[in-house]
C-alpha cells in the first residue's frame, strides 16, 4: 500500500458512499503552517479564547503537577500553550510531545528544549490515538497529560470516549489530563470561524488534495474542489468538505473515483460541546473532572481530569 496508512485510509475514504478522509492527514507541513496561520485569524476565536483561559488557570493547574513529572502532550503542533503550563509548573522534569507530523514534532521539540534548558525534552513520533508506551525518560514519573485546542473535538462520540480509554492506560491510574473543548455557540461565529474572509482555511483543506497528489500519485484537480464549513446542528460539530465542482474522475495511487457536480468529500469534524455532556463523556472513559474553567462568549472550557 502505497505511503502506509496515509494510502490505506485515503483509498477506503474515497470508497465509502459519503467520501471521507480523517482529519489527522490535513496536518502535514505545509498543513500545521496553515492551521498556524489559522490559529491568528480575527474570526477563529477557539486559540486566542483557550489562551486567555490557561494563562489564568495555569498557576492551579500547575498545583496538581507533582515534582519530576513528565507532562506528556497529544498531538503538539507547535506546542505554543504547552509553555504556559511549563512556566507554571518548573517542577516538570520530562516533556514528551506525541505528533503524527515529523517535522512539526522536530520544531517544536528543539524550540523546547532551547527555551527549557533543565527539562528533558522526549518526543514521540506516532499518532497520539495509538501511543501504547512513553519514551524511556518518563518511565517511573508521575504523569499529565496536556490535550488543548479542542481537538478532542475532531472525533465522534465513541471515537472520543476511545480515546480518552487509551489516554488513560498511557497515562495510568493517579494521573491528571488537561484537556481544552470548544462549547456550542451561535452558528454565525462558528461558520465564520471555519471559513474566514481571507481563504486561508480553505487552503489548509485543500492542501490535502496536494498532500494526495505528492505522496499518493494522484491527480486532483485543486481548482475543481472548493472548501465549505456547515454548522451540523443534529450532531453538535462543524464540518470541513470539499466540494466537486463539476462532474469529474480523480486518480490515487492508480485507482479511479467518480465525483458528481457537488459531491463533498468530508474531511473534518469539529464537536462542540456542553459541560455537562463533556463530563459524562470522560466519565465514560474512566476519567473524572476535578476542575472547570470556562471563558466568557465566544465559550470555551479546559477541563481537569483525574483518573483514579
Amino acid at each position: 500500500m502505497p505511503n502506509g496508512s496515509f494510502g490505506a485510509d485515503v483509498l477506503a475514504g474515497l470508497s465509502q458512499p459519503q467520501k471521507q478522509i480523517p482529519a489527522k492527514y490535513l496536518y502535514d507541513e505545509e498543513g500545521s503552517r496553515l492551521f498556524e496561520e489559522i490559529t491568528a485569524l480575527e474570526e477563529y476565536y477557539p486559540t486566542r479564547t483557550e489562551v486567555a483561559l490557561l494563562e489564568s488557570a495555569a498557576p492551579e493547574i500547575a498545583s496538581y503537577i507533582s515534582d519530576g513529572a513528565t507532562l506528556v502532550e497529544f498531538g503538539s503542533g507547535a506546542s505554543v500553550k504547552t509553555r504556559l503550563i511549563l512556566d507554571a509548573a518548573p517542577q516538570t522534569a520530562v516533556y514528551v510531545p506525541i505528533d503524527i507530523s515529523e517535522e512539526a514534532l522536530a520544531a517544536a521539540a528543539a524550540s523546547i528544549n532551547a527555551d527549557y534548558p533543565k527539562l528533558i525534552v522526549a518526543p514521540l513520533h506516532e499518532d497520539f490515538t495509538t501511543a501504547l508506551e512513553l519514551p524511556p525518560q518518563a518511565q517511573g514519573r508521575p504523569r499529565t497529560g496536556f490535550f488543548p485546542g479542542s481537538t478532542i473535538g475532531n472525533f465522534d462520540e465513541e471515537e472520543a470516549i476511545a480515546f480518552l480509554n487509551s489516554a488513560r492506560r498511557l497515562l495510568r491510574s493517579g494521573a491528571q489530563f488537561v484537556v481544552g473543548a470548544d462549547l456550542v455557540k451561535g452558528e454565525d461565529v462558528l461558520v465564520a470561524a471555519y471559513d474566514d474572509a481571507r481563504g486561508v482555511t480553505a487552503a489548509f483543506n485543500k492542501n490535502l488534495l496536494a498532500r494526495i497528489n505528492r505522496e499518493l500519485g494522484g491527480d486532483f484537480d485543486l481548482d475543481a474542489f472548493e472548501h465549505r464549513a456547515v454548522w451540523n446542528a443534529e450532531k453538535l460539530r462543524m464540518e470541513m468538505h470539499l466540494v466537486s465542482l463539476r462532474d469529474q474522475t480523480a486518480s490515487v495511487a492508480g485507482r479511479a473515483f467518480r465525483f458528481t457536480k457537488g459531491e463533498t468529500i468530508h474531511t473534518e469534524s469539529s464537536h462542540k460541546f456542553t459541560p455537562e455532556g463533556f463530563t459524562r463523556m470522560a466519565e465514560r472513559a474512566g476519567w473524572r473532572t476535578l476542575r472547570l474553567w470556562q471563558s466568557p462568549e465566544p465559550a470555551f472550557a479546559v477541563f481537569l481530569l483525574a483518573a483514579d
